[in-house]
């Protein structure tokens, strides 16, 4: 199968705050791994035994229950151990397990800023696909600027699902980052947060895998 190529990011802190206001905090994060690109069709494919169309794109229409087994997926083919457990629709995970996992929303931020206290990393036409580009569906990854620890398209070309629960209080629906090819300029950013419920799927909703202890 065709390797997922995982980045080292150092333990740090960065403010976090959300789009929609000027509330920022402070968050610790440890040291974890975490993709260079999102995970693309053709290794979804191959995981899967079928053909891809389009090999070097994100893969998307993944829901969250997907993106979570295909993590399961690619631990089993690289003989490390799941982290998800599953009882129909309840979701858990081991915090023992040194297999691929979905990053946490304080760990997408702070490897989507890689240092930057700005909204992005650097100018959006140079680090990001957005609809300002007339787009009809994702773009080969790694085609524009990464960030400075070496991360492709964590912005714009598709927003990645992370593991939390969008409001723990208001049900199911989980959270999505980054925004993705359909999305506005002004919304691709580090602070853009959205969420679906866990068995919706999008064009322009993909997944980055992880790796390490949580923060």
């Amino acid at each position: 199968m065709t390797d997922v190529e995982m980045a080292a990011i150092p333990a740090g802190r960065v403010l976090r705050g959300d789009m929609r206001g000027s509330e920022r905090r402070e968050i610790v994060v440890a040291a974890f791994e975490i993709g260079v690109y999102p995970v693309t069709e053709e290794q979804v494919a191959e995981l899967l035994g079928i053909p891809s169309r389009h090999p070097r794109r994100p893969a998307v229409d993944l829901s969250w229950f997907r993106a979570v087994r295909l993590c399961n997926a690619l631990s089993e083919w690289e003989g490390l151990d799941p982290v998800y457990r599953f009882d129909g629709e309840e979701v858990s995970s081991d915090p023992e397990s040194d297999g691929f996992r979905l990053p946490t929303e304080d760990e997408w931020e702070y490897a989507a800023r890689a240092g930057a206290t700005g909204s992005t990393y650097g100018p959006v036409r140079e680090i990001a696909w957005t609809a300002a580009d007339g787009l009809r569906a994702p773009v080969e990854v790694g085609a524009r600027l990464p960030n400075l620890f070496g991360l492709f398209d964590i912005l714009g070309n598709v927003s990645e699902w992370c593991e939390d629960l969008l409001d723990p209080e208001r049900g199911t629906a989980r959270v999505f980052r980054g925004g993705g090819w359909s999305d506005a300029p002004a919304v691709v950013r580090s602070s853009t947060r959205r969420g679906a419920g866990p068995r919706d799927a999008f064009d322009d909703v993909g997944v980055r895998v992880a790796r390490g202890a949580r923060s």
